[in-house]
């Protein structure tokens, strides 16, 4: 039989995709996340980064092509649940989603009873994966995240007294929040305040920054996502408090926020799995096809993340010899024999030599960035 997975992408796309299908077995894969609302960096970078590996893989193997539907949740956990409905009415067989974390949690439990197989691009609460063994994380762990910041500022000696500023009613945020704790304390790190705020006041987090000031802090972490984050560096410029930040991948969009002065970013440090200033050829290959996509825009770790997504998923179809005319809970098994199997590695733009283990998590090494110039740049640059 002749394996093919169609695509046929959203909007502009969906047209000249669609003729090439009809003739063809399809292999449907869904999308979630924010396209609209406060996270919509978070979605719109990881949509576009989905439709270009799409687009890649489908010249790449006529054989083996994708179809491809991204719907808008808002980040919003009922509405996430609605997309995953609608997505499965139009005959999804695997998820590549969803976004963000809160969402991702609800869907899952939907997923999970139906056996379809999940590959978050950048869900990284640890209860992602804990629902169950058909989600999978392109991205790192909250765990991960928490116990690789301490280590960076640790080893780099970024601050000698920590500030943390985070969100406690956020499971992305508490997450990182905790292991982060555990592993200051465990290298020796001297955490003089931790703050908390909830979505409800987060919109003015000065109370929080005095807190890190009055304890003397020369370098606040913040586990948090880029809008709650703008407020934080607003507040430590109201007040002229010289500080070191210092945050994780939910940064990444800081410099998108409508109206915020980005001069305020300047020098503002995270780890993150991708940077697009990096000169390897895979690297500048997908920034010039985002560029061109998107009228010059850069993208983001999130844009990256997307792309592995559609990437690892051909890769495990293909060692799997999934087809067409499988069912979801028989691709999911197959997908997930291949990833868990010990011999399946990939090489993609967040991450070299990649691989998961039984319970979903990915195994991949992070990366400084630093804000310059309106720029995220290899903060590990020599």
């Amino acid at each position: 039989m002749k394996k093919v997975i169609t695509v046929a992408v959203s909007g502009v796309l969906a047209a000249s995709f669609a003729m090439s299908a009809c003739a063809a077995e399809t292999i449907k894969i869904g999308g979630i996340g924010p396209i609209t609302g406060a996270a919509a960096i978070y979605g719109s970078n990881v949509k576009n980064g989905m439709e270009i590996a799409v687009e890649d893989v489908n010249a790449s193997n006529p054989d083996l092509q994708f179809e491809l539907q991204f719907e808008d949740d808002e980040h919003d956990p009922e509405k996430s649940v609605n997309a995953y409905n609608t997505l499965k009415d139009w005959g999804m067989q695997l998820l590549g989603g969803t976004v963000t974390t809160s969402p991702c949690l609800a869907v899952g439990a939907e997923a999970l009873n139906d056996n379809m197989l999940m590959l978050t691009p950048s869900a990284s609460s640890q209860d992602v994966i804990d629902l169950g063994d058909n989600v999978f994380q392109v991205c790192f762990t909250d765990p991960n995240q928490g116990t690789a910041s301490a280590d960076y500022i640790s080893e780099q000696k970024l601050g000698e007294k920590i500030g943390v500023i985070y969100n406690s009613a956020d499971a992305y945020s508490s997450g990182i929040y905790s292991t982060f704790m555990a592993e200051a304390e465990a290298v020796g790190l001297e955490v003089v305040a931790e703050e908390a705020f909830t979505d409800d006041n987060s919109t003015d987090l000065t109370t929080q920054v005095q807190s890190c000031q009055n304890a003397g802090a020369d370098l606040i972490f913040l586990p948090i996502y880029y809008t709650p984050a703008s407020q934080v560096l607003i507040a430590a410029d109201k007040m002229g408090y010289d500080v070191n930040f210092f945050g994780c991948d939910g940064l990444d969009g800081l410099l998108t926020v409508e109206g915020f002065d980005t001069s305020l970013a300047e020098g503002v440090m995270l780890l993150t799995p991708f940077v697009a200033d990096a000169a390897d050829e895979k690297t500048q290959d997908f920034v010039a096809k985002y560029a061109e996509k998107t009228g010059g825009d850069v993208p983001n770790q999130f844009a990256a993340d997307g792309y592995d997504v559609v990437r690892v998923l051909y890769a495990a179809c293909e060692q799997a010899g999934v087809t067409g005319d499988m069912d979801a809970s028989e691709i999911c098994e197959a997908v997930k024999a291949v990833m868990t199997s010990g011999d399946f590695t990939y090489d993609g733009l967040t991450g070299e030599g990649m691989t998961w283990d039984a319970s979903g998590a990915v195994s991949k090494a992070p990366r400084g960035m630093v804000i310059e110039n309106g720029e995220y740049v290899s903060l590990d640059a020599e």
